[in-house]
C-alpha cells in the first residue's frame, strides 16, 4: 500500500488526512526504521508493508468503532506504538496512554511522540497486571485497545479491569479472532464484559483476516482481577 492508496483507502472511510498528519505518518515510518536498527521493533520494515500492516491496519478499529469524539484510551503492550499512535494521529483528542513491559520501547515512544509533535499522550513501562493496580488507574480509560499481545481470554484479564463502566475494549485480532473469543466467553463475563460485536474484513492487496472485537463494559471488574503478574497467561479464564 503506497502512500496514495493510503491516503484513498482511509477517504473511503470518511477519514481525510490533513498535510499535517501525512507528514506525521512519514516522520513515524523514518523513525520506525532508524529505531529498528537498534532494537527490534518489528520485523516488517519496507515502506508500503508499513502503511498497510501497521498503520492501516491499527487505524482499521475505526472503521467498527468512533474514535471521534474526545476520550481516554489506554493501549496495552503496544510495542511501537500499535494501533493507537495511527489512531492518535488521525483523532488528535484522543487522550492516550501506552502501558508496555519493555523500558527500550518506551524510550522509543518517547522520542516517537516528540518527533510527532503528540500532545495528551502518557507512557508507562508497567505490565498490565500491576498498572491496574494503581490508583487512579482501574476502571478510569474509556477504551482499552491491544492489538497482538495475547489471545482474548488472557487479553480480557490485562485489559477490562481498566475499562470504565459503559467503556470499551477494542481488541484488534488475526484469522483466529472467532475461535478465540469462543473460548474468551467465561473470562469476558466474569470480568464485567459483554461482546457488542465482531467485525470481520481483509487487509486490502492480501488475504490476511482481521478482526475487530468490541466488548461493552457492563459491570465492575471483580477486584481480584486482574490476578498476579504471568497468572493470567498461563491460567487463562476459560471453562
Amino acid at each position: 500500500m503506497n502512500k496514495e492508496q493510503f491516503i484513498a483507502a482511509l477517504k473511503e472511510k470518511n477519514i481525510h488526512l490533513s498535510d499535517f498528519q501525512l507528514k506525521q505518518f512519514d516522520i513515524y515510518f523514518h523513525t520506525l526504521v532508524e529505531w529498528n536498527n537498534k532494537m527490534n521493533l518489528t520485523a516488517i520494515t519496507e515502506e508500503e508493508e508499513v502503511y498497510l500492516k501497521h498503520f492501516y491496519d491499527s487505524i482499521s478499529a475505526s472503521f467498527y468503532f468512533d474514535f471521534s469524539n474526545e476520550m481516554t484510551l489506554c493501549d496495552i503492550g503496544a510495542g511501537a506504538g500499535f494501533p493507537s499512535i495511527p489512531i492518535k494521529i488521525c483523532f488528535p483528542s484522543i487522550r492516550l496512554t501506552i502501558v508496555d513491559s519493555l523500558q527500550k520501547r518506551i524510550s522509543f515512544l518517547n522520542h516517537l511522540a516528540s518527533e510527532l509533535k503528540l500532545e495528551n499522550v502518557a507512557f508507562h513501562h508497567d505490565r498490565a497486571e500491576t498498572f491496574a493496580k494503581k490508583d487512579g488507574m482501574r476502571e478510569s480509560f474509556d477504551v482499552v485497545t491491544a492489538r497482538a499481545v495475547a489471545r482474548m481470554s488472557v487479553l480480557s484479564e490485562l485489559c477490562l479491569p481498566l475499562v470504565k463502566p459503559h467503556g470499551h475494549f477494542v481488541a484488534l485480532k488475526g484469522a483466529a479472532g472467532q475461535d478465540e473469543l469462543d473460548k474468551a466467553d467465561y473470562a469476558i463475563k466474569t470480568l464485567g464484559g459483554e461482546v457488542k460485536a465482531i467485525n470481520h474484513f481483509v487487509l486490502p492487496g492480501e488475504d490476511s483476516e482481521r478482526n475487530i472485537v468490541i466488548v461493552e463494559k457492563k459491570r465492575k471488574t471483580p477486584n481480584k482481577y486482574p490476578r498476579k503478574p504471568g497468572t493470567p497467561g498461563k491460567e487463562p479464564l476459560e471453562k
